[in-house]
């Protein structure tokens, strides 16, 4: 093996091109001279970076950057861009604040506005009881997609009961209805109990109604959720006729709900965010699958809970 550049470099003879001089086990490198598209585009390059130096912010010194001819920085774009968001959401927030919930719905533009803001607001305050998707925990906190609604499901009810809670200790405006502990507090017996439970069954097909479990229902229940079981908005009581339960819809569960009913609270967010925050998170909840359009009439109680609080 060699590798001698005193040797110097000569032209190869089967190519005509001059080599670099290097030899290693008789193998030389030829000094191909580079493409001159290849060339001018390279010198192209520096051209264009030290163009770029001068005119733009490259080169950190020890407390900024170069700030470059033309003045232009990231950061005074990223303020541009929140400038403009800044002014489009203070424009919808003006607006929301200033027209009635009740009207939101006809103002297709502004609804989405707020539906946008009230998720990123339900992401903040909601997620942890109602999760991420609103689906809610069985046995625990409701779910917000479906159809089920105790105080009403229009876009003023579900404000209603952002503003105010459920049983919210020192809110005046909050809905204290309240099922009795008919086992716990011995007003029926074990049996009845268990009577009643299949009875509440009878009204969405899933249990035999009895005669006994008739009188007790009519003695003691029909007064809130009616004669039927369909439920009874003004009292907060739920539509015991359907598939939906907060606390379990088996015989059991109606049971232990009956022996000693849950009663859960919910926090009146009306002295934590702002009103326009409220009106996002109403419209959402509204947008998530089970809103109500509002009417006079299903507004009237106006104290809504959104989704199914009140134990079954």
């Amino acid at each position: 093996m060699a590798n001698d550049p005193a040797q110097g470099s000569h032209i190869d003879e089967a190519t005509g091109t001059q080599t670099v001089g290097h030899e290693w086990d008789g193998i030389e490198e030829l000094d191909t001279p580079m493409p001159r598209w290849w060339l001018w585009t390279f010198y192209a390059t520096i051209v264009w970076a030290i163009g770029y130096v001068i005119a733009y912010p490259a080169i950190p010194l020890l407390d900024k950057g170069t700030e470059g001819m033309l003045g232009w920085t990231s950061r005074a774009q990223l303020a541009q861009s929140l400038d403009a968001q800044r002014e489009q959401r203070a424009a919808d927030v003006a607006a929301l604040a200033g027209m009635p919930i009740e009207e939101l719905q006809g103002h297709p533009e502004l609804m989405d506005a707020a539906i946008a803001g009230g998720s990123a607001a339900f992401k903040v305050n909601c997620v942890q009881c109602h999760g991420s998707g609103a689906a809610g925990i069985v046995g625990l906190y409701p779910n917000l997609g479906d159809d089920d609604w105790l105080w009403g499901g229009d876009l003023k009810a579900i404000e209603t009961t952002l503003l105010h809670g459920i049983r919210q200790p020192g809110d005046e405006a909050t809905r204290t209805s309240l099922m009795p502990a008919f086992g716990r507090d011995g007003l029926l017996t074990a049996h009845q109990v268990d009577t009643l439970a299949v009875q509440v069954l009878s009204f969405s097909g899933k249990g035999i109604a009895s005669d006994e479990g008739v009188a007790l229902y009519d003695a003691n229940c029909a007064v809130c959720h009616g004669p039927d079981g369909k439920g009874l908005r003004e009292f907060g009581a739920p539509d015991l006729s359907d598939a939906i339960w907060l606390y379990g819809g088996t015989r059991e569960q109606i049971a232990r709900t009956i022996h000693n009913p849950r009663n859960g609270v919910m926090p009146s967010w009306g002295g934590r965010l702002d009103p326009v925050t409220i009106k996002m998170l109403a419209a959402y909840v509204h947008s998530l699958g089970g809103g109500e359009d509002f009417t006079a009439e299903t507004a009237a109680p106006a104290a809504a809970v959104a989704g199914d609080e009140q134990p079954r």
